[in-house]
């Protein structure tokens, strides 16, 4: 006869491995829910009250600006990091928010305007981001006026670094998820200025949906077709396997329309231009084209990190960048549910953007691109002898 102490205790496991159990599938399904619920404000946008404006004429307004007098560099480079502050009771992350920032300067920063750096300074403005909440969890008109929100502060930046950037230096506009959305309007609205448009070598839209047809016949930039191209756009929304489906993507979108206010995605194409090929023709990149992807979070901007080349195969298929699964562990994601949500904390084109900024500029230039300055040679008056008369 089976001892009733024993009985007891394989019902108590049962009962406890069924709980957790289901426990673990209700979580997993109503995920979504879940943080939705959690990082809800909870208030209308309308009654909300944002924290304090940041004053672009000060330094603690920016994560990174060049000193006055700092070497020029090959081009002056405008850079918006995507959504690092999550939510809850704020539709907007204040620019001193701790936790928001450490994610900007860990792993933003060093991964996404890391391969700008070694052609010009960088100049990256603090800005009250909307919330991954409005960015990614809800459609609703409160979220589009954050986003709104977020874009005039970046606007007011943007003016700012038009003002200080040296003159006749080509500008290059990039910016990572949210702050590609926004640099996509900056970019549309410069070109009604004939000289500022002259002036942008090229604008890198780094892992956010946007419409092609914004970059269609008679838009202000195109889409880049080579890499010998200056003054066009580089777009791509990558999408691998532990990455979401892109029905789920685009049920998520929402992009600029007419009169610059923000639109449900209504179906079209986005747009993709393959950065390892800096190409928009479709065509499969191969493993040996791939220069190198980067895992340079905590790394300090002017170091280079390790080039992991030769690591996945990219194609642009119908508006998405597909990408292999890469043979390094350090350019592969965990999974999370809110690493589903942004931009990985590492950069798989880390060097073919380089490599793709060095030709736009260079074709901008109309030649090859010389060596950088690195430091600065002061020069000194010398006396002038005369030679005497013979």
């Amino acid at each position: 006869m089976a001892d009733p102490r024993r009985l007891a205790i394989r019902l108590v496991v049962a009962i406890l491995a069924a709980a957790i159990g289901s426990a673990t599938f209700a979580y997993s399904y109503w995920r979504e829910d879940i943080l939705r619920h959690d990082l809800d404000p909870g208030q209308p946008f309308q009654t909300y009250r944002p924290s304090a404006a940041p004053d672009y004429a000060s330094p603690s307004s920016w994560y990174l600006r060049p000193p006055a007098g700092a070497i020029p560099g090959q081009a002056s480079i405008f850079f918006v990091h995507s959504t690092t502050f999550y939510g809850g009771r704020d539709w907007l992350g204040a620019i001193d928010n701790r936790n928001a920032a450490r994610r900007v300067e860990k792993d933003i920063l060093p991964n996404y305007a890391g391969p700008f750096w070694s052609l010009g300074p960088v100049w990256a403005p603090k800005y009250r981001q909307a919330s991954l909440y409005a960015y990614r969890l809800t459609l609703r008109e409160d979220a589009r006026e954050a986003r709104l929100f977020a874009y005039a502060d970046v606007a007011l930046a943007y003016r700012e670094f038009l003002t200080t950037a040296p003159k006749g230096r080509p500008l290059v506009l990039a910016g990572v998820g949210q702050g590609a959305q926004i640099v996509e309007r900056l970019a549309r609205e410069s070109a009604a200025d004939p000289a500022i448009r002259a002036r942008i070598a090229a604008v890198y839209l780094m892992e956010e949906i946007t419409p092609a047809k914004a970059f269609g016949a008679g838009a202000p930039f195109q889409l880049c077709r080579t890499r010998r191209e200056a003054g066009c756009v580089v777009a791509w929304r990558t999408l691998q396997t532990v990455r979401p489906d892109r029905t789920k993507v685009l049920s998520r979108a929402v992009v600029w329309g007419s009169g610059g206010q923000l639109e449900l995605w209504q179906g079209d194409v986005a747009a993709c231009v393959n950065p390892v090929s800096g190409s928009s023709d479709g065509a499969l990149a191969p493993r040996d084209l791939h220069l190198g992807g980067a895992n340079a979070t905590d790394g300090r901007m002017g170091s280079e990190p390790k080039a992991l080349p030769n690591q996945i195969e990219t194609q642009c298929d119908h508006g998405f960048l597909l990408a292999s699964t890469p043979e390094a562990s350090a350019l592969r994601t965990g999974g999370g549910w809110i690493e589903q949500l942004q931009p990985p904390p590492f950069n798989l084109f880390y060097y073919d953007i380089e490599a793709d900024v060095r030709a736009r500029l260079s074709a901008w230039y109309g030649g090859d691109l010389a060596s950088p300055i690195t430091r600065r040679i002061d020069v000194r008056d010398a006396p002038v002898k005369r030679i005497p008369a013979t």
